[in-house]
């Protein structure tokens, strides 16, 4: 179950890469809980979201 939800606003951690823009505010615009493909499986387990920062920015997973 993810903890956050569409829409949500979110802030990468300050351990994040700089490429994720720490402390940046994000909005959640996707929510992976299957992970199809291989690309999605490289991630450690758990959700994976794509967010989008203001200025419509994404960091997709």
């Amino acid at each position: 179950m993810p903890l956050f939800n569409y829409d949500d606003i979110v802030k990468p951690t300050h351990t994040a890469p700089s490429s994720a823009r720490p402390g940046s505010k994000a909005w959640v615009v996707g929510i992976y809980e299957v992970r199809h493909g291989d690309f999605l499986k490289k991630f450690p387990d758990g959700v994976v979201y794509t967010i989008e920062f203001e200025g419509m920015r994404s960091i997709n997973p």
